[in-house]
């Protein structure tokens, strides 16, 4: 099973203060389940999509709240006319963790659709 596949399967948890960010290796090993236009930090994970028009993007941008109010992990979200950047991050960790890649795995089977 790939490692996209076995993300989207999953749903991010509750984090509480004070957790550990993932380490080096295991945030490149999820990274490597997310479509390559995800930038990756030690931080954070990000990654902009193009839209022919506000509308589309802000579509898209609801699509993505809407997955964030029910996984309980929100993104940033920079809306733009034909732009949507997100980015994702662990504020409890600070840093990344499953959750950040499980939500970047699950915007991505949004493209397309």
């Amino acid at each position: 099973m790939s490692e996209a596949v076995e993300l989207t399967g999953r749903h991010c948890s509750a984090c509480e203060a004070g957790i550990s960010p993932l380490t080096e290796s295991d945030a490149a090993k999820l990274a490597g389940g997310l479509d390559p236009d995800w930038e990756r930090t030690a931080l954070h994970i990000r990654r902009s999509f193009r839209f022919a028009d506000f509308r589309d993007t802000f579509a898209f941008a609801t699509k993505v709240a809407l997955l964030a109010e029910a996984e309980g992990h929100h993104p940033e979200l920079l809306v733009r006319w034909g732009r949507l950047v997100v980015t994702l991050t662990t504020n409890a960790a600070n840093g990344l963790t499953d959750n950040d890649f499980i939500m970047a795995a699950k915007i991505d089977t949004f493209v397309g659709s």
